[in-house]
């Protein structure tokens, strides 16, 4: 039995159908796939969730339909003030196209990642670090394909994330009569106010049927924190 937020269905449903009401031209709002999620996450931070575990509690919940119409206007006109401001600012590293681009996963039996989380700090004085990449490389130097667009590899260290970054990895389609398989990751960071750092990952992965392209919290994979140091300057002689 899962708990399921009610409210987050009716978020994804509403932002869909307003997107898709958009028409192109000069004036329009981005309707690309990045946006509806950035928008659909604006207002699921906004609203009170409305949790549910059984049939009996969807039934309660569809009872008080004049309270349900309100929160339905409560969303658009949330998804309306979200969309104008991410319209306003959209992200720097992410390519915006009002055509909706799917996300092409592998058939077949899959080795899934979890996304691979971790924090880096300043050595010398334990401040998150910011304004520098973190690397995610496989076992041959290559980088890491990510899930889409939405997951950066080099991932950017900014201030608002307090020294965090995580990557998701792209699914791995399994060979027949494949069981599991060990897979080499690297993190790096190189900067040249840092001596360069590394963090080496073995994930060891089982087969499953198809591949996800949802994830828990509980499923991440969490690096202990790292720490990079200035580099050392030989003194005068």
């Amino acid at each position: 039995m899962e708990i399921h937020n009610l409210m987050e269905d009716m978020v994804r449903t509403t932002v869909d159908e307003l997107f898709d009401a958009e028409r192109p031209g000069p004036a329009s709002w981005c309707t690309c796939p990045q946006c509806r999620m950035d928008v659909a996450c604006y207002v699921l931070n906004r609203i009170k969730p409305e949790y549910v575990v059984s049939s009996r509690g969807l039934a309660y919940s569809e009872q008080d339909y004049n309270e349900k119409l309100q929160r339905i206007a409560d969303v658009v006109s949330l998804v309306r003030e979200g969309w104008s401001k991410i319209n306003a600012s959209k992200r720097p590293h992410f390519e915006h196209t009002t055509t909706a681009e799917a996300l092409q996963l592998p058939e077949g039996p899959v080795y899934n990642f979890p996304p691979i989380m971790g924090r880096i700090f300043d050595g010398a004085n334990f401040a998150p670090l910011e304004a520098l990449s973190v690397q995610l490389l496989d076992d041959k130097g290559a980088l890491v394909t990510m899930m889409d667009a939405n997951w950066q590899n080099p991932c950017p260290l900014v201030r608002n994330t307090a020294g965090t970054f995580i990557f998701w990895p792209y699914p791995v389609s399994a060979p027949k009569g494949a069981k599991e398989r060990l897979f080499s990751f690297r993190v790096l960071v190189q900067s040249e106010q840092y001596d360069d750092l590394t963090h080496f990952i073995e994930l060891r992965l089982s087969v499953q049927e198809q591949a996800q392209d949802q994830f828990s919290m509980q499923d991440v994979y969490r690096l202990p924190d790292m720490y990079a140091f200035p580099p050392a300057h030989e003194e005068d002689e």
